[in-house]
């Protein structure tokens, strides 16, 4: 008798330690009965959350939501699915497999089957890790995601799945210092699910790229820094965002981009070409929407750094060398000596602006993300 008082006090001090946590969080009015019901449903589950079948449908579908699907490989998620489903298999069973095939609706753009899966999956097999992502995902707002997350992270502590959706909700906030932390925390929790991080690990990187850019920088500077690629216009908006490198041009005044550009054209900070190869300069100007390239990026850095160092020597300093030594080698693989880029692309190597990808090659013909810009024009 005096043991089961015992039970029922250290049950009873559970459940009012996990209302509190949610209140402190502000979360859910349900918190008196949810932790219990949590425990004595998942504890039921037995063994289906480690069968095999859905262990590769959990990385089928983590792999695919990182890495994008087509069309082919949703055909695919979609037969792994319909195969688990003739199983004859508990009801745990049944409502993970619904929570994964919810995941695959949400890519497939159908949203109501989405949902309709998971509300078999949590009617079935409450607070399911599988089936709280899906609700997670089929919130549009991302603050309400991440108040959602944090619902959950404060009673399902050391989940690594609820840690990286909290990563990838401070993301769509652009709150990029905090996702990394959170998308580090669950890479260690799910070191034995490496597929996580191989998945995920391209949103952590780009956040890390972004991790000193305000998330209440506008909208427009944002939205470059996301970019795959940018245009000249796009880095000369950029660069006056998040620099001081063209106060020298505008002393502080707005000057209309296109008209910044001429005018960094006219006056050699942005090349007419790219192309390393060519050795005299083309009569065409270039415009403002072509992509700008790693040689084009290297040009206008070292150009702006001489500018800003009042040091035009430095525009001269390699090939002013080589000149003078007979049988000179670049020491970069894929630049020539004779190339007009050689000092911008030497100086912005050497000055860590810039970087050589595999260590021997600059790859002059790269095209330059808008993250990778912000980074470089940062060093200066």
């Amino acid at each position: 008798m005096k043991k089961s008082k015992v039970a029922i006090f250290q049950i009873i001090k559970r459940l009012a330690l996990a209302c509190a946590v949610l209140a402190a969080l502000g979360a859910l009015s349900g918190c008196r009965t949810m932790t219990m019901h949590r425990d004595i449903v998942l504890a039921g589950a037995g063994g289906a959350a480690i069968h095999p079948g859905l262990a590769a449908l959990e990385e089928t579908v983590v792999r695919l939501d990182g890495a994008g699907a087509s069309r082919e490989d949703l055909v695919q998620a979609r037969q792994q699915v319909a195969a688990l489903e003739r199983l004859a298999a508990d009801p745990a069973f049944s409502a993970l497999v619904a929570a994964w095939s919810g995941r695959i609706f949400l890519m497939e753009g159908r949203v109501s089957d989405a949902r309709r899966e998971h509300s078999r999956s949590q009617s079935v097999l409450p607070y399911n890790i599988p089936a709280q992502v899906l609700a997670f995902r089929l919130e549009q707002n991302a603050a309400t995601r991440l108040s959602m997350i944090d619902q959950s992270i404060a009673i399902e502590t050391g989940r690594g799945e609820l840690l990286a959706e909290r990563g990838r909700a401070l993301f769509d906030l652009n709150r990029f210092f905090e996702s990394v932390a959170a998308f580090d925390a669950a890479f260690v929790l799910l070191s034995e699910r490496p597929f996580y991080e191989e998945a995920y690990r391209v949103f952590r990187d780009k956040a890390w790229e972004l991790r000193n850019l305000d998330h209440t920088a506008a909208a427009r500077t944002m939205g470059i820094a996301l970019q795959g690629e940018i245009t000249w216009r796009d880095l000369i908006e950029i660069t006056l965002s998040e620099t001081d490198l063209l106060r020298f041009v505008t002393a502080g005044r707005d000057w209309p981009t296109e008209t910044l550009f001429n005018h960094l054209v006219d006056r050699a900070f942005i090349p007419h070409t790219q192309n390393t190869a060519l050795l005299d300069w083309p009569n065409a100007r270039p415009v403002s929407t072509e992509v700008v390239l790693r040689s084009g990026a290297a040009w206008f850095l070292w150009h702006v750094n001489a500018e800003n160092r009042a040091n035009r020597g430095l525009l001269t300093q390699y090939s002013s060398r080589f000149a003078n030594m007979p049988n000179a080698r670049s020491p970069i693989a894929d630049v020539d000596i004779r190339s007009p880029f050689v000092d911008s692309i030497l100086g912005s190597v050497e000055s860590h602006f810039m970087t050589l990808p595999d260590g021997r090659h600059f790859i002059p013909y790269e095209q330059v993300s808008g993250s990778d810009y912000l980074q470089m024009a940062r060093r200066l």
